[in-house]
């Protein structure tokens, strides 16, 4: 390995005290364009607050644009079973008719994309996932947010956040020096819990008998891919592919002349919107942390080795791949799980197994639980009963003891079997709809978060179109 490791015995200094730009104040302030800050934005500018939008990377859509997840994965529960008639549409196994549990901003982003020609519109024949392209995808949130009047700051990282008598203070790092901005509510959409953990809170990384988390992806997109001869194969070999993954034999044996070196058993493919393309979720990266610089650097020099195999593998042995290529790969390996901060609710998985409703529902959920091996080969899978959803608290959204900020998506309170659920792009993103909601209501009022009552928000909720029980 030629990347940095580790000091063997850290070592603290001191750093010389210094002076910010002061860049302004606002009502709301979201940290992190992602689908929860956008929905945390929106969300807060509908309920009639001044909101900002900072952004770490050049562009918005955080793991959707920079890491390349896509597509955005069913939100829908499943009423009715229902069979593929074609074993290579590349549709998530065991799918079915289903019914939209998350609204609201989510449908305004989806209405947008599929108006531009950026995303197809959820159905079965998509198994109501939304395959969309992220160069498209990025230029949809822009419009959307320039609508909605949202005060947006790019390349800016957000490394602290310090307490004021009546306003938090995020300080932010840039081209430009630190940069500070004031503001009634902080919305934590960071996916990591950054603010809320540099405020204070509490928090959970992993399960709870090892604390490792779920493996890290590094997606990539390869073009001239022959769907027809791919198809040819697959209805060939019915037993080499089930929804969008497979291969195990093909796998298998690639494994055992040691042209693959991977810790999972199978290929995993989605569509996009885009011909003679597909996404491929391949890589996967075991017992490395997401707040831990020296693991992400591991996982970069890991996951790109592994498509580089994976690319290889596809070309030389798995019709409609031999003439197809690399075009994109994530601007950094996909997260699926780091910090889940100790709220005033701690979601269970037994609540989302059970379809649990609450009287303080913000969101609805009826994604699986759905666990990639922290430590190696094989992938829990447990479906919410069919026809059911789950819903999330107001209070998973309350770091404990903090006032001024929220948290929202996949760092919203909840163990790791539930956090499996919640964590995809749909959810988060109706998770931030009702932080920023809130965030807006507390803001105008002058009050704390926790203090405007769950009615309140579920009302201006329903008045944006969110799903709520």
């Amino acid at each position: 390995m030629t990347h940095l490791m580790p000091p063997r015995v850290p070592r603290r200094v001191d750093l010389p005290p210094r002076q910010a730009l002061h860049a302004g104040t606002t009502q709301v302030l979201v940290i992190g364009g992602g689908p929860a800050g956008i929905g945390a934005a929106l969300g807060a500018s509908n309920a009639g607050a001044e909101v900002i939008l900072v952004e770490r990377y050049g562009f918005l859509g955080g793991n959707a644009t920079a890491a390349l997840v896509m597509p955005l994965m069913s939100f829908h529960n499943e009423v009715k079973q229902a069979v593929a008639g074609d074993t290579a549409r590349l549709l998530p196994p065991d799918h079915g008719e289903g019914e939209p549990v998350v609204g609201g901003v989510l449908w305004v982003l989806l209405n947008q994309l599929v108006r531009t020609g950026a995303a197809i519109e959820p159905s079965l024949e998509t198994g109501y996932t939304v395959p969309f392209d992220p160069e498209l995808f990025k230029l949809a949130v822009y419009d959307l947010l320039e609508v909605h009047e949202v005060r947006t700051l790019l390349h800016a990282f957000a490394s602290d956040v310090l307490s004021m008598p009546d306003r938090a203070r995020a300080v932010l790092e840039t081209k430009s020096g630190p940069l500070v901005i004031d503001a009634d509510v902080i919305v934590d959409c960071t996916g990591d819990g950054d603010i809320a953990a540099a405020a204070g809170a509490g928090y959970e990384i992993g399960r709870p008998e090892d604390g490792w988390t779920q493996p890290m992806s590094l997606m990539f997109r390869m073009v001239r891919f022959a769907h027809e001869d791919f198809t040819a194969y697959t209805r060939a070999h019915p037993d080499q592919w089930r929804g969008v993954h497979g291969l195990w034999d093909l796998v298998r044996a690639a494994t055992d002349a040691g042209e693959l070196d991977l810790p999972r058993e199978d290929v995993l493919f989605f569509a996009t919107p885009n011909a003679g393309e597909v996404a491929v979720n391949s890589t996967r990266i075991t017992e490395v942390l997401g707040t831990s610089v020296w693991d992400l650097t591991r996982a970069e020099f890991t996951a790109h080795r592994q498509m580089a195999q994976i690319a290889r593998f596809l070309r030389e042995h798995v019709p409609g791949f031999s003439d197809s290529y690399i075009v994109q790969s994530g601007v950094q390996v996909g997260v699926r799980e780091t910090r889940r901060i100790m709220g005033e609710y701690k979601l269970t998985g037994e609540d989302v197994l059970t379809a649990r409703t609450f009287d303080d529902a913000i969101a609805r959920g009826a994604y699986p639980v759905d666990i990639h091996n922290p430590s190696g080969r094989g992938t829990v899978l447990k479906r919410v009963p069919r026809g059911k959803s789950y819903d999330i608290p107001l209070r998973c959204l309350f770091p404990r003891d903090l006032d001024r900020i929220l948290v929202a998506g996949r760092c919203i309170s909840g163990d790791h079997v539930a956090h499996s659920s919640y964590r995809v792009m749909p959810i988060s993103m109706a998770t931030g709809q009702a932080a920023g909601v809130c965030a807006a209501l507390a803001a105008t009022q002058g009050r704390q978060p926790r203090d405007i009552p769950a009615s309140v928000v579920q009302r201006e909720l329903r008045a944006q179109g969110a799903s709520l029980n």
